[in-house]
Parts: structure tokens; sequence; C-alpha cells
């Protein structure tokens, strides 16, 4: 299963903020400059995730972004599952659409349902704080020169 940029660069962004020091406000335009990620792409993971409650945006001139809960309350099975827009790792998954004509008797899809549901449930095991725990090296890295934006 491959996630969607969407869902990557999410992450990237939780993880730049679970790397800044308690109550830090962050810009869109730094992160967007660090990662290469366009301002456009990236404002709206920004909306998103602040609608799920993850991160507080503070408008105005010293405004910004920061994490809304701390790292060890961001689960990062959830985060993937509201991201992504289709889990359906194959047709047969979505019952409005599937055409497939050995649906009936086929057991791809209970095996595959099954690798969906251990892979959900090793991300479940983790949160934010578990995948910054080396954020010594993340700031390092991060704040080196910035990379060239994508179109993405």
């Amino acid at each position: 299963m491959q996630l969607t940029t969407y869902t990557d660069y999410s992450l990237r962004l939780l993880i730049f903020l679970g790397t800044q020091p308690e109550g830090k406000l962050s810009s869109i335009k730094e992160i967007s400059n660090i990662y290469g990620i366009s301002n456009n792409h990236l404002s709206k993971i920004v909306y998103e995730l602040a609608q799920l409650g993850l991160i507080k945006t503070v408008r105005g001139r010293n405004g910004g972004i920061r994490l809304a809960k701390p790292p060890r309350e961001i689960n990062i099975g959830w985060v993937i599952r509201q991201t992504e827009d289709n889990l359906d790792l194959v047709e047969c998954f979505n019952k409005e659409h599937n055409r497939c004509i050995i649906t009936s008797a086929c057991g791809l899809k209970h095996v595959l349902k099954e690798a969906l549901q251990a892979y959900f449930q090793i991300l479940d095991a983790y949160t934010l704080e578990d995948v910054i725990v080396n954020s010594g090296s993340f700031n390092t890295l991060l704040h080196s020169e910035p990379i060239e934006k994508t179109n993405s």
C-alpha cells in the first residue's frame, strides 16, 4: 500500500511541528520552504489538520501554526485513516464500484483485508512522539538548506 502525497505531507507537517519547542508558532511559508512543498498545497493540509483538531492556527501578523495537542496524543494510524481518501486496496473492497466477476469465489479479498487490518494495527501502536524521538537530528536536518519546491 502506498500513501498519497497528501498523507505524506500531512505526516511531515506534524513531524515538523512536533519537533518545535512547545508553543512555538511556525509559518506555512517556513515549512513549505524547508520541505520544498508548494504553499498552496500545504495550506490545504493545514486547514484539514486544524479541522481534525491536530493543529492550532493563530491568525495575524505574529500568527502561525503549532500542534493542538502533545505528540503522544497524536496516533499515526488515526492520522492516516483521516487523510487517505481511499483505503480500497482492490476493486472488490468497494461494493458500489466492484465489477470484478470473480468476487464471489475469490479469497484474495479476505487476505488483503486481513493485511490492511494488520497494517493499521501496527500504525495504531505508534504516536507522533514515537516517530520524533530523535528530535535533535530532525532539527538539524530541517534547518539545513531549503530544498527546491515540488508542484504537488
